[in-house]
Formats: structure tokens, sequence, C-alpha cells
């Protein structure tokens, strides 16, 4: 195919629309937790599904329930599910899924406001991912402009809690990827040369809590038992634990501990990141900081925490879907490349489910930093790759 490709044409022609709703989403504030500003943007979208024909379901969030009432908190956006109108018996699925939380806190639009400069749409959450979410949301509009009718039947999840880790959201996730062909994430693409991400780094999260004795230091410091002198040597225990060669790398990220100077301390923590490229370094680290002994006699070390999500790797399934994806592009007109990154999204979560492939939203630059921008010229190809995704046959006997 050429330029003159029908998808790509469609694309174009969408483009605006795409972009006007996409200005919309973010000049509504949703950063995590801000329930009011998450239910605007889902009252936002809820009309853009039905008139695509879709069934909406709002998901309440369950981690805002009352223990003993099991009554919903009704300040809680929950998740949103858009499902196509009717299923045959059989008929396969694939997932579209994204996040409509940011990091910006309520406010960020007084000093960071939505703006087109030199061909780039500024503003929170553009690229991270309002973008990616309306782009596909015109992909399906792009399909039907050209009479094309996708491989599977989409269904869309779109949740509240990603910038935190989704932790309520994560159960519907492995759910949905349990019973999906595919899965596609609009996170937004990496680099400005718009690569797709076909792995991720698995990341552990871990807290390491030192008992110790606290004690005069001045006049009975024998009697003590230093917690921070234990941490200590468990920082340096965990920090061996890094192996570039490997792409493992393990943070101590915030210590705390003691409470005066003339105290031995009784008590220190720390905050632990780590991250992994294989399921087996995952389990050799977990298996590491969970057998961490304390260095100092009389103190003992607590360990807390654990895996927060799966690496995403490049499994066969996934780089046969990358690889339809880099089809697709050539025969749109352009040529598209492939990324690992560090951080998690939920692609994480459905790479051990299902095939997956991240990155396929916005083109840009500055997530999570205040020069987050989409650039606009790229915004057709996105919306034209994305259309081709779902229409490109399934892989059988992959799923």
């Amino acid at each position: 195919m050429t330029r003159d490709d029908p998808l790509l044409a469609a694309a174009r022609r969408r483009a605006d629309s795409a972009l006007a709703l996409i200005r919309e989403l973010a000049e509504i504030e949703s950063p995590t937790g801000c329930g009011p500003g998450v239910k605007r943007v889902f009252d936002r979208l809820i009309p853009e599904f039905e008139a695509r024909g879709f069934r909406v379901r709002r998901i309440p969030d369950r981690s805002r329930a009352d223990a003993a009432t099991d009554a919903r908190d009704e300040t809680s956006p929950g998740h949103l599910l858009a499902l196509p109108p009717e299923r045959p018996h059989g008929a396969p699925l694939q997932l579209v899924i994204g996040h409509v939380d940011t990091v910006w806190p309520v406010g960020t639009l007084e000093t960071m406001p939505v703006r087109v400069e030199e061909g780039r749409l500024h503003g929170p959450g553009v690229f991270d991912m309002k973008g990616g979410v309306a782009q596909a949301l015109v992909a399906l509009d792009v399909l039907a402009d050209a009479g094309v009718t996708p491989a599977a039947l989409p269904l869309f999840f779109l949740n509240s809690d990603e910038e935190t880790g989704s932790p309520d959201s994560k159960r519907h996730v492995r759910r949905l990827g349990r019973i999906v062909e595919r899965a596609l994430v609009a996170e937004p693409a990496f680099g400005e040369e718009g690569r797709l991400k076909t792995a991720r780094k698995g990341i552990l999260r871990f807290r390491v809590i030192a008992h110790g004795r606290s004690a005069h230091a001045g006049l009975d410091p024998e009697a003590g038992r230093s917690a921070i002198e234990a941490l200590a040597h468990a920082t340096l225990a965990l920090h061996r634990l890094n192996d570039p060669a490997a792409g493992t790398t393990v943070n101590v990220g915030r210590v705390s501990g003691g409470t005066r100077a003339n105290v031995v301390a009784a008590r220190a923590e720390a905050d632990v990141d780590a991250r992994v490229v294989t399921e087996e370094a995952a389990l050799k680290i977990e298996s590491a900081i969970a057998g961490l002994t304390s260095a100092v006699e009389g103190v003992r070390l607590e360990i807390l925490g654990g895996r927060v999500c799966p690496p995403f790797e490049r499994t066969t399934r996934n780089q046969r879907l990358w690889e339809r994806a880099r089809d697709a592009a050539h025969a749109l007109g352009f040529d598209i490349e492939e990324a690992s990154v560090g951080g998690g999204s939920d692609g994480n979560t459905l790479s051990p489910l299902t095939a997956t492939l991240d990155g396929l939203g916005a083109v840009g630059d500055g997530a999570h930093a205040d020069h987050e921008h989409l650039v606009i010229d790229r915004v057709p190809e996105r919306i034209a790759l994305f259309a081709a995704l779902l229409a490109a046959p399934l892989d059988d006997g992959l799923r």
C-alpha cells in the first residue's frame, strides 16, 4: 500500500476530532484518587462509546468499600468497561486498555495550560495517556469509514488507578486478559520516533524494617542494638544485588529511623525498588531480599512487600503481535521500531496471559514532566496504526 491507504486517509480526516477530544479530556483534571475529576472524564467518554454502539459499565472500586458494610464510597470513580453491543457465541475478543488518571494534582492547569505550540499539544495528561485513549476511540471510526471489520470484537477497559500501580483494577485486568485473544495498550510511544514497547521490566517493592533496642548513646551504648547500623549493612547488601548486565536494578530510595542523636536507634526502615527483565530474575531477587539477615547481633530484620507487576517479556506471541504492527506500519507508508523500557504498565499484567503490545498511544515526550506534550502531525498515523492492528488477523494457537 501507499500513503493513499484508506485507513491513513480516514485517520487524516478524523485527526481534528481526535485532537479536540484529547484537549477536552486534558482540561478535566483527573489525578489518581480524585473521584470527581475522574468521574467527569468517564462522563465525557461514555457518550463517545455509546455513539459507537458499545454497552458501558462502571465498575466500582472495591478498595474504597467500607469493610464492615461493603458499602461503596460514592466519591470513588471506579473503572470503565465498554463492551461490544452483542457477541455471537464463541466470537473472539481483543482488549484495548488505558487509564484516565494522571500524576498531576488539581490546579496544574493554572501553570501548565492545555495549548498548542510549534506543532505540539501541551498539557497535563495529553501524552500519558489521554491522547492514547482518544486515538484508540477514533480508530474505530477509521475502520468504519474504510469499511473494515475488526478481526475480533474490541472491548475497552479504562482504569483510574494505573499511576499508582493499578491496586484495585489489576484483578479486572487479569480477568480480561484470560478471555481475550490479544491486548493493545494505549500507553504513549517511546521517544519522539514513536517506538512501540515490546518489553518492560517487572517491578518489585519492599520495605525493610530493622528492629533493635534503644539505649542512652553516652551512658550505656553497649546495652543498645542499633537498628540503623543493621539497616546500613542491609542497604549495602541490597545494592550489591544490582546486575547491570542482566538489566537488574535495586535501589534503596528512602531511609528513616531513630529518634535522637543521643539514643541508640531501636527502629529503622528503608523502601526498596527493584526492576528485573525476566521472571527468573524476579524470583532470584525475591529470594535474595526475603533472605536478608541482620549483620548486627540482637537486631531483627522484617521484610514486607513483594512483586508489583511481572516482567513484560518478549514472548513468542508478543513478538508475533509486534511483527503485525511493524508490517501494518510499513503498509501504511512508514517504519516503526520497538523498545524495551524500565517503567511498568498494565501491559506487564497482561503479558503473561495473552499476546500484548504496548506503546500504541501518542507520540511525544514529557510523561510526568512539565514539558508533557504530543506531536500533532503524528496523530493520524497512530490512529491508522491502531485501526490496522484492530483489523489484523489473529494468530491461531498463540493465545
